[in-house]
């Protein structure tokens, strides 16, 4: 394992070895990347990450290599040679070409030649030494093969498999598809007009080269196909190809050549070739869903990282028309103190009353900032919410409301605010997410939130792996209020899981606050090692030991009270003294578990403790004078905010319901490897318009240097 590891990550073979061993122990990767760094020769999430991968990769593979020595050895067919293939073998193509001679499937046209006794035929005519071939052939007549013809042809389709099952054949139109395939489409005429297929219509009559074809292109051609607007192939150099295989077998130019050369045409187009574009084709989308899969996770944790205005008073307002604005005032804790609906847009225009009861909202809970969603009348909602003269300064927000639909309808809202509508629950979601995106945002399921590429289209298993694994880093980077944060926020505290998470709100519920880090083992269930993965990433605020809010781990307290002893000060007195900190020789404290890199993080976590690495969140303010896209010309000047990034391009909101995209080619004036690079999710920017299209409803933007 450990060498199959290293094959594919160049990691250090001793810091392999003890990551295994501490995964093993059940070890979470936020865990052993902060805490075990002695042991793992300081390695960071993503390279525990990696080796988590591989590992997975390598377990996977050896349990499919012995399901195939079982099947081989209940066949009897199993040599030393072929075992040791097998056995040496790190690759899953190259273990099932292994074992497809062997592979028990449907009745072939092969293995009906074989019960026809077709086989010594077959062994003849590849010794290409036969001149008469047709006078050999009629010496395997029977009651099944009536002639000479039925007689050459099961021995081709024997001479055909053993063609397809041939591994240096096989990697050879592996390696003519890798480098030279096309992908082609071509539109079904009966759906080519249906509105559904418009969106897919760059793609009717497409062709390109398959390894130069990226990941959101084929994801969209893969979706087109799956909907049944076009039909998919892939091509190479027919000719070639069958030349290729020819060079490899054919030693004469006799009768037998003939038949073989027959075979071999049959064995490409009936077997090598649908097998193998199928193989190329899986491979592409593997790869596809790997880039779009690391588009959405870097998204994700962009998104989950955002700026969040804090503990503040908020006035949450779910923006709306017809059916009118869902107001809600929620303490600095989060809690809902007050809804209602208000009218001021069209058709009731009750704007003076909605100004009316939003002051007064404002001054009886000490409203502090005001959400607005993006959604729906959310422009008009906003310049109502200016127009107001608050007898406070109070800070207005634009908030996004990506899956909060989600939220309010989930069985989560639904115990959370078992009374209240989902209108309600939508608008304190929308005010939650202001005072902590991070927070808010685990409550749902990430795929909802939208900050992704054809997320539907990827692997789900491997998407959801990805994603929980982001938001875990998150949670666990930041930190978590144990007294504060909901079951969904604990849920992806390392070491705790949603069961343990349970137990603790309801411990919490039934006992009050917990005073202390050590008085989290006394929730049923939580052992010791859920303790030691998780109690570091646990924040107690004002708690009697000061460390009990910080990121020190329980395990190192002792050296920091050592520390505060040689200093002759107290814990309190250290923390924040970075004179004092920086002065220490931290050489003297290694133990034979905790070395410098490990002192190093605690002398850092203790000049700022508990410091929240996230920006506070800033206002921001759209041009008031675009209203919709038809405000929208060439050549305009506008704010804009990223709220998508794809492999293409970023999307960027400018206050209205069509989001614009900024094409790769338009975000730089040199080439563009990573968008990440110059631009990142949530951040504030000038666009410049080029192009509107009305009908279609898409915006082309370019980047204001």
């Amino acid at each position: 394992m450990i060498n199959y590891i290293q094959l594919h990550t160049q990691i250090a073979e001793k810091s392999i070895k003890n990551t295994i061993e501490l995964l093993n122990e059940d070890c979470t990767i936020p865990f052993i990347a902060r805490y075990r760094k002695e042991k793992t020769g300081n390695l960071d999430e993503v390279q525990i990450g990696e080796i988590v991968k591989y590992k997975t990769q390598f377990e996977t593979l050896e349990k499919r290599k012995k399901a195939i020595l079982k099947a081989l050895e209940e066949q009897g067919v199993l040599t030393a040679e072929l075992t040791k293939k097998i056995q040496e073998t790190t690759d899953s193509v190259a273990l099932e070409d292994l074992y497809l001679p062997y592979k028990k499937s449907r009745k072939t046209k092969a293995e009906t030649a074989r019960k026809n006794d077709l086989e010594p035929l077959a062994k003849i005519i590849m010794s290409q030494n036969a001149n008469d071939i047709e006078y050999v052939a009629s010496k395997y007549l029977n009651n099944s093969i009536e002639n000479e013809d039925d007689a050459l042809e099961g021995a081709r389709h024997i001479i055909a498999e053993w063609v397809n099952e041939r591994l240096d054949i096989r990697n050879q139109i592996r390696y003519q598809l890798e480098k030279f395939a096309q992908i082609s489409t071509k539109v079904i005429a009966a759906k080519k007009e249906e509105e559904k297929a418009q969106k897919f219509r760059d793609y009717f009559n497409w062709s390109e080269a398959l390894n130069r074809c990226p990941s959101h292109r084929f994801l969209a051609i893969s979706r087109a196909e799956n909907e049944g607007y076009i039909r998919v192939k892939i091509e190479i150099d027919n000719e070639r190809a069958l030349e290729k295989i020819a060079h490899r077998i054919l030693k004469s130019n006799n009768d037998c050549a003939t038949q073989i050369k027959l075979a071999i045409q049959d064995a490409y187009k009936r077997l090598l070739l649908p097998s193998l574009s199928n193989e190329i084709l899986k491979k592409a989308k593997e790869k596809a869903d790997e880039e779009a899969i690391a588009v959405f996770s870097k998204n994700l944790k962009q998104l989950l990282l955002g700026a969040p205005l804090g503990e503040k008073r908020i006035l949450a307002i779910d923006p709306g028309f017809r059916t009118g604005c869902k107001v809600v005032c929620l303490s600095a804790q989060g809690e809902l103190e007050h809804n209602e609906t208000i009218y001021p847009h069209a058709p009731q225009n009750n704007s003076t009353e909605a100004i009316k009861k939003i002051s007064s909202l404002a001054d009886a809970y000490k409203i502090e900032a005001i959400a607005i969603g993006d959604g729906t009348a959310s422009r008009e909602t906003e310049q109502l919410i200016k127009r107001i003269q608050f007898k406070n300064p109070i800070e207005v927000f634009v908030v996004s409301e990506a899956g909060a639909s989600i939220y309010s309808a989930s069985k989560i809202a639904r115990e959370e605010f078992p009374n209240y509508d989902v209108t309600v629950r939508g608008s304190v979601s929308i005010g939650r997410r202001l005072a902590d995106p991070l927070a808010e945002l685990v409550k749902i399921d990430a795929k909802s939130i939208g900050v992704g590429q054809y997320q539907h289209d990827v692997d789900q298993n491997k998407l959801k792996t990805s994603l929980d694994t982001v938001v875990e880093s998150c949670v666990n980077s930041v930190g978590v209020n144990i007294n504060t944060a909901s079951v969904s926020l604990l849920s992806y505290v390392s070491g705790i899981g949603p069961k343990l998470a349970q137990n603790i709100v309801n411990y919490r519920n039934e006992n009050g606050p917990f005073p202390s880090r050590s008085a989290i083992k006394k929730v049923p269930r939580l052992g010791g090692k859920a303790f030691e993965q998780g109690a570091a990433f646990l924040r107690i605020k004002e708690a009697k030991n000061p460390l009990d809010d910080s990121a020190v781990h329980p395990e190192s307290y002792g050296i920091v009270e050592q520390i505060a002893k040689d200093k002759g000060v107290t814990i309190t007195a250290l923390i924040g003294n970075k004179n004092e900190l920086q002065k220490v020789n931290l050489e003297t404290y290694c133990t034979a578990t905790i070395g410098l890199p490990t002192l190093k993080d605690i002398v850092k976590e203790l000049e700022k403790p508990g410091l929240d690495t996230r920006e506070k969140a800033k206002v921001f303010a759209f041009n008031q004078h675009i209203k919709s896209i038809t405000d929208l010309q060439a050549g305009q000047l506008l704010p804009g905010i990223v709220n998508n990034i794809t492999n293409f391009g970023c999307f960027v909101s400018i206050g209205i319901k069509e989001s614009g995209l900024i094409h790769v080619s338009n975000l730089s004036d040199t080439f563009v490897k990573d968008v990440n690079e110059h631009v990142s999710l949530h951040q504030q920017i000038i666009v410049k318009v080029l192009e509107v299209d009305v009908a279609r409803k898409r915006i082309q933007l370019a980047l204001h240097k």
